[in-house]
């Protein structure tokens, strides 16, 4: 698996989409974003798309895996290369957002990421389709945040 810097252009909505089932919220961030992907065989398979926000501190909006290629440490693999090329960029915290439970929370947990806050009634608020996961609605968006060492 190779990991790298591509072009938001590069990177197919479908993947996205995996993530985030709005193509208007995916248009929101996408630009302007810095994007990362895992290729298989020049193929992207796993993208990471992060936003500089304030200062030093970027937003992760979009965590994706080709449902062919989960389960086997290609978005761990992506998300920490990630988060390493972000600190080449001296960006010293990273935020995002989540659901408040499920397989996603977990796996942000592992690499490190703690929970800051919960927006009550997100997912409700700004999807017009009800999300559902493991058979249970989405309704608060859990915060996560984690610091990166500074890079001089």
């Amino acid at each position: 698996m190779e990991y790298s810097e591509v072009e938001s252009t590069e990177i197919p909505i479908q993947l996205l989409l995996e993530a985030d089932p709005s193509e208007t919220s995916i248009s929101s961030y996408l630009a302007d974003s810095w994007c990362y992907a895992a290729k298989n065989n020049g193929q992207i398979v796993g993208a990471c798309i992060a936003k500089l926000t304030n200062g030093n501190t970027a937003e992760i909006f979009n965590v994706a895996v080709h449902p062919d290629f989960q389960q086997q440490g290609i978005g761990s693999d992506l998300l920490k290369f990630s988060l390493n090329e972000l600190a080449n960029k001296k960006v010293t915290r990273v935020e995002l957002g989540t659901g408040t439970f499920g397989y996603q929370l977990a796996y942000y947990q592992r690499i490190g990421f703690r929970v800051e806050s919960v927006l009550k009634d997100h997912f409700l608020a700004n999807y017009p389709e009800p999300i559902f996961e493991k058979c249970i609605q989405l309704k608060d968006m859990l915060r996560l945040y984690i610091e990166l060492e500074p890079r001089t």
